[in-house]
This record gives structure tokens, sequence and C-alpha cells, in this order.
């Protein structure tokens, strides 16, 4: 009976050895993806918002888009039937840190951008402003770039705002024809906070 009992015994320990590499080896959960704005949360528009699906990389913009490692990136697009579009990136990085270091370049970008459109097309004129802070998790912040071009007599504006929660960053990107004035200042504001506040 001892034999019997002293292998039971050591058949119990092996399988409770082998259980307990297994919990050990096991791959961690992934982090759950950010969540991104759905189409109804951007600001009003005269026709409804239609959100593209969610995309490896970070979306195509003039000011932003060479920015943020597509690596670590997802965007997704929006548009509308009257020459309204949208859309946003979000980025996970290492750290805390490098997300900090991550809107500073991208802030700077949007500040450095009207100068970069002047360059490109030689004879543009527009303002670049800074139109504030959203207090959400580690703050966003609202620029407007308000161009006209006099060769092609068209006008546009765009609004752009760069947040942070964590490790993770977004950056969301508003424009039409037409100049700053009735541009959804305030809807936008709010947009970008949802879109902050959404992000793990």
């Amino acid at each position: 009976m001892n034999v019997f009992r002293t292998a039971a015994v050591t058949a119990a320990t092996a399988v409770l050895t082998v259980a307990s590499l297994s919990a050990a080896t096991a791959a961690p959960a992934p982090a759950p993806a950010p969540e991104f704005l759905a189409a109804k949360e951007l600001p009003a528009s005269q026709t409804p918002w239609t959100a593209s699906k969610v995309k490896e990389g970070v979306a195509d913009d003039f000011c932003t888009g060479k920015i943020a490692p597509k690596s670590s990136s997802t965007y997704r697009t929006f548009r509308t039937e009257l020459d309204t579009g949208a859309h946003q990136t979000v980025t996970v990085a290492a750290t805390g840190a490098r997300a900090k270091a991550l809107v500073g370049k991208l802030r700077s970008s949007v500040e450095d951008c009207l100068g970069k459109l002047k360059k490109e097309y030689p004879g543009l004129k527009g303002t670049s402003r800074y139109q504030g802070k959203v207090s959400v998790e580690e703050g966003a912040y609202v620029y407007s770039i308000d161009t006209a071009d006099p060769k092609s007599g068209s006008d546009d504006i765009r609004l752009y705002s760069v947040g942070r929660d964590g490790k993770t960053v977004t950056v969301i990107g508003w424009g039409r024809l037409g100049d700053l004035d009735g541009v959804p200042l305030k809807g936008f504001k709010k947009t970008t906070r949802t879109a902050v506040a959404k992000l793990r």
C-alpha cells in the first residue's frame, strides 16, 4: 500500500508542477484595443456622418500624417455628403513618457503646419490659432487653420485636437470648405472630450 500511496503522491505532484508551468508560461491577455469615435459623436452636420472601419497605420493628413509611428497606430475616417470630412488616429506608446513626447510633436506639427502649407502652395493666405485646452484625462489641445487660395478662390477651414490618456494618444482632424465663421468649434471640443475619455 505504501508503494501505491507514494506513486499517487508523485503523480499528483507532477500534475501540479505541469499546471504551474503552464500557467507561468501562458501569454498574458492582450490589452483591449482603444475605442474610437462613432459617427454620431462627430460635430453636428447638415448631412449624417458615416465612419470607415478602423485600419492599421495613421490617417493621411498634411499636418499630422507623418508624426505618429504607423506600427503602433490605428485610424478611422469619417465623411458627410457636403464636403466635410474628419479622421482620428490613435497611437499606443510604450510608456507614458513617450506618449507625452508624442503629444508635444503632434502639437508642434499642427502649430507649424500653416507655414508648411504656404511653402507648398505659394500665394496661400491663412490664419492659425490655438483654440484652448479641453480638460479630460491628461488634457487635449485644440487648433484651427483657416486658409484661402487666391488662385482658385477656395477657402478651407480645418480643426485639430491632440489628447492623451496615459500611454495612449489621439489626434483628430476635421475639415470643410469655408472659413472659421460658423464652424462648430464647441461641438468639436465636445467630440475631443469624448474621444480622449474613450482611450485606454
